[in-house]
C-alpha cells in the first residue's frame, strides 16, 4: 500500500468509519501456507489430542457427552428472508450460516477451542512427567491423585475475558492453580464467574496489552507457572485450527459444496488475532483459494487492520493514531495485534472491516428477533460481513465467538439497547 493510501486509510480509521480493507498482499494459499511453519499433520495431531481427552471431558463436563467428549458447536442456517427484511443480507449472495462457537460447551466462546486445548496440552505434559502413559484412558486424569499433582503447578494468562474464562474453568477443573490477569475492558460478571470457580483474578486499570505483559513477567519468575501467551502461542493457534476440520465435516453433512465455483466466505471477529488466525489457517489448508477469510474489528480497536495495512504489524497500536481501543465488544478491545498472527495472515487474509458499537447492538437485537439467537456484542461483528463484502457470491459463514455464558439480565439489557437503536 502506498504512503498516500496509508494516510487516507488512517484518516478514515481516525474518523471512526465503518470500512472494508481488501488485503493487497493476498496471494495463492499454497504460496504462503508453508511459511507459517505448520501443516495439515500438525492440525490433525491437535485434533487427535482432543480425541484422547474426550473420555476425561465427558467425565468432568457432562455437557460434552452428547458429542462424545468433543468441544464443538452447531452450524446453523439463518432465517435469510427475515435477515433480508432487516437489511442484513442479500439473497442473491447465497446462503448465510452461523457457526455457533458462542454456544461451545464448558466456556461458551471460541476461546473454548484454543484456550482449553492449551490447558489440556500442559496437563498431558505434566502427567507424562509423573508417569502417565498416553495410551492410557485419559479419564484417569480426573482422579484425585492427578488433581493433587496438578495443584503443584500454576497456569496464568492475560485476557479481556473469554480466554480467561476458558483457561480458568479448564485449569481449575484439572486442579491447577490459575491466575487470570484482566484488563479494565473485562466484564464484571466474567471476573465473578472465575472467582466462583476458585481462580485468582488480578485486575489492571490499563488495557489488554498491560494485563498480558504483567502476566508474562510474573510467569517468567516461576518455572512451574505456564503462561498462556495469547499474542504468540503456537499451541493456541493449532487448537483453534482444529475448527476447520470440524467445519468441513459439518458442511459435507449439510451437502454444502466448496470449490472455486462455490466459494466459501468466512467472517471472523478479531481481537489480538489468535482465534481467527488459527481458523483462517486451517480453512486455507483444507480449501485453498476456494475459501475467503475476513477479520472484523471495532472502529475503536482495528489493531489487525492497522498493523497489516501499514506493514508495521505489532509495532503500531490503535492508540498511536488517536483511537481509544475502548468498545462494548470487550473481547475485541485490543490495541495491538499479535505480530505472529499478523505476519502469518499477510498473504492469506482476504480483508478486514470495521464495525461501530451501535451496529453490533442493532445486529444483536435483529438476530434475537429473526432467529432467537442471543450473542454477546463482539460476536455480532461477523454478522456484518456480507454487508461489507461486496464480492460475495457463494456460501457465507459468520463466526459467532461468544455469548453462551452471558447472564440473562445482562443479555436483556443488550437486547433493549439494540431495540432502541433499530427504532
Amino acid at each position: 500500500m502506498s504512503v498516500e493510501n496509508q494516510k487516507e486509510l488512517i484518516k478514515r480509521l481516525q474518523a471512526l468509519e465503518e470500512l472494508y480493507w481488501r488485503n493487497p498482499n493476498r496471494v495463492g494459499a499454497e504460496e504462503c501456507l508453508n511459511t507459517i511453519g505448520y501443516d495439515l499433520k500438525d492440525m490433525e495431531d491437535a485434533s487427535m489430542r482432543l480425541q484422547r481427552f474426550a473420555p476425561y471431558l465427558q467425565e468432568v463436563f457432562p455437557e460434552t457427552k452428547e458429542r462424545g467428549g468433543l468441544i464443538e458447536s452447531p452450524l446453523r442456517l439463518l432465517n435469510q428472508q427475515e435477515l433480508v427484511k432487516e437489511g442484513i443480507f442479500n439473497l442473491k449472495q447465497g446462503h448465510f450460516y452461523l457457526k455457533m462457537d458462542s454456544h461451545l460447551p464448558i466456556s461458551g466462546s471460541i476461546k473454548a477451542r484454543g484456550g482449553i486445548y492449551e490447558v489440556l496440552c500442559q496437563a498431558e505434559k505434566v502427567a507424562v512427567e509423573h508417569g502417565f502413559q498416553t495410551d492410557e484412558n485419559y479419564r484417569v486424569l480426573a482422579n484425585e491423585d492427578y488433581r493433587e499433582i496438578f495443584s503443584g503447578y500454576r497456569i496464568s494468562v492475560g485476557s479481556t475475558g473469554n480466554l480467561g474464562l476458558s483457561i480458568g474453568i479448564m485449569g481449575a477443573a484439572l486442579g491447577f492453580q490459575v491466575e487470570v490477569h484482566m484488563s479494565q475492558d473485562a466484564k464484571e460478571w466474567k471476573k465473578q464467574e472465575l472467582r466462583r470457580r476458585g481462580v485468582s483474578v488480578i485486575e489492571y486499570a490499563g488495557d489488554y496489552s498491560l494485563a498480558v505483559s504483567q502476566a508474562r513477567e510474573i510467569a517468567i519468575q516461576d518455572p512451574k507457572n505456564h503462561f498462556v501467551d495469547d499474542e504468540n502461542s503456537r499451541t493456541l493457534f493449532l487448537g483453534y485450527s482444529v475448527a476447520a476440520l470440524r467445519l468441513k465435516e459439518q458442511l459435507e453433512e449439510m451437502a454444502v459444496m466448496v470449490d472455486d465455483d462455490h466459494p466459501l466466505h468466512v467472517y471472523l471477529p478479531c481481537g489480538v488475532g489468535g482465534g481467527p488466525g488459527g481458523i483462517a489457517f486451517g480453512l486455507k489448508l483444507l480449501y485453498g483459494n476456494s475459501v475467503h477469510c475476513y477479520f472484523a474489528e471495532p472502529v475503536q480497536a482495528p489493531c489487525m487492520l492497522l498493523g497489516m495495512a501499514t506493514g508495521l504489524h505489532e509495532e503500531i497500536s490503535v492508540q498511536d493514531i488517536g483511537l481509544t481501543g475502548i468498545t462494548i465488544a470487550d473481547g475485541l478491545a485490543v490495541g495491538r495485534s499479535s505480530g505472529f498472527i499478523s505476519r502469518a495472515m499477510d498473504g492469506l487474509l482476504d480483508g478486514c472491516y470495521t464495525v461501530k458499537d451501535e451496529t453490533l447492538l442493532r445486529l444483536l437485537y435483529q438476530l434475537h428477533q429473526t432467529d432467537n439467537i442471543d450473542l454477546e456484542p463482539s460476536a455480532l461483528a461477523g454478522l456484518y460481513g456480507p454487508t461489507m463484502n461486496s464480492d460475495g457470491n457463494g456460501t457465507h459463514i459468520a463466526w459467532a465467538t461468544g455469548g453462551g455464558m452471558v447472564p440473562e439480565e445482562i443479555m436483556k439489557d443488550y437486547i433493549q439497547e439494540g431495540k432502541y437503536l433499530v427504532k
